[in-house]
């Protein structure tokens, strides 16, 4: 018996290389878009890349308008809409990193007009992805929005991002190996829907990174390709399943908790890197694939302990025994973990002294 449709929105054009922060306008033209765009940015890029960008607009006779936000949040989603309904704008362009794409996104979304992603960092998958994310007081809302109709991803500039930005958006991916071990566990026990396809992409672009970790180094253009291209991945296989599955379980409810508990302490990707180590350990044991995600993790800089998160040992066993509780997603930690059980396995991968 045949399945009900599915629809699956994927980006129309995907502009990836050297330079190509110059392309945009003809990514604009190929989609035939018309009217004035709403440029939605922050503080540096609008210095590296919106204002370039909208020089080369003036120059073809279209004056953008332009919205620089400090924080994501939802007041500024709506400080978006406002604007975009005073100009009388016809799409949306985010530049910048996550807050300026998810912000973009999701207001783009609500005025249901089209929107094109420019990333300055690859710091999370988000900038391809139908997801957005954004701080609401002490936790972290997942939003289902519609994926950009295009992604111009300069890597000359995101090579030049701030190199934690970078390991950030490399420990995002390579907890994909996490998240889909939960996505089948779910299916499993709890038969949620289910991608094989999904799952796979995901899977692979955790490989990308693994297999690749010993190339991704600081200021290299072909490391911000390689991250560039696992990101875009997810963000697709996001896309195909129709929700955040492929790139998001016990490690993000541990990222999420940690958002609660020590608000701003690390960057979300260093977050669900060290949550996946542990939540990686939980589904396999002293003897799985927990060791190569703290081994690549720790080649490209990025944090293995609660240590190098800048939280202590106390606050990482909290947030293991009640990130269950954040949101109605099955994962291995089921119905939670007792403080004996947080405390060894933190202990036994590292991650606690």
């Amino acid at each position: 018996m045949f399945e009900k449709s599915t629809w699956i929105r994927l980006p129309r054009n995907v502009v990836v290389g050297h330079g190509v922060r110059d392309e945009v306008l003809d990514v604009i033209d190929d989609l035939h878009l018309q009217g004035r765009p709403l440029f939605v940015t922050s503080p540096t890029p609008r210095e590296v890349a919106a204002d370039p960008i909208a020089a080369d607009f003036e120059a073809a006779g279209i004056e953008p308008a332009i919205v620089t936000i400090e924080k994501a949040t939802f007041e500024a989603v709506e400080q978006v809409i406002e604007v975009a309904e005073a100009e009388d704008v016809s799409y949306l362009v985010g530049i910048g990193g996550g807050k300026a794409i998810d912000i973009a996104k999701l207001a783009s979304h609500h005025l249901e007009m089209g929107f094109l992603s420019v990333p300055t960092a690859a710091s999370h998958d988000g900038i391809v992805s139908n997801r957005g994310s954004v701080p609401d007081g002490d936790s972290r809302h997942s939003v289902a929005a519609e994926p950009p109709l295009a992604v111009v991803a300069d890597t000359g500039i995101l090579a030049e991002a701030p190199w934690e930005l970078t390991t950030a958006g490399c420990a995002d991916i390579i907890s994909n190996y996490t998240a889909v071990m939960d996505w089948r566990l779910a299916q499993r026990l709890k038969d949620v829907e289910y991608s094989e396809y999904a799952a796979a992409l995901s899977e692979m672009t955790a490989e990308i990174l693994v297999d690749n970790a010993d190339l991704i180094r600081p200021g290299l253009e072909e490391s911000a390709w390689i991250v560039t291209k696992a990101l875009m991945s997810s963000g697709v296989a996001m896309s195909i399943a129709g929700s955040s599955r492929p790139a998001s379980g016990a490690e993000h409810l541990f990222s999420h908790q940690l958002d609660r508990l020590a608000p701003e302490a690390a960057l979300h990707g260093h977050q669900v890197g060290v949550g996946s180590i542990l939540t990686a350990y939980l589904h396999q044991g002293e003897d799985g694939i927990w060791w190569d995600i703290r081994d690549a993790l720790s080649s490209i800089d990025a944090p293995t302990t609660a240590d190098d998160l800048g939280i202590d040992d106390e606050t990482v066993i909290e947030a293991l025994t009640t990130c269950h509780e954040i949101r109605d997603r099955y994962t291995i930690l089921g119905d939670g973990m007792n403080e004996r059980a947080a405390r060894d396995v933190a202990t036994k991968t590292g991650v606690i002294e």
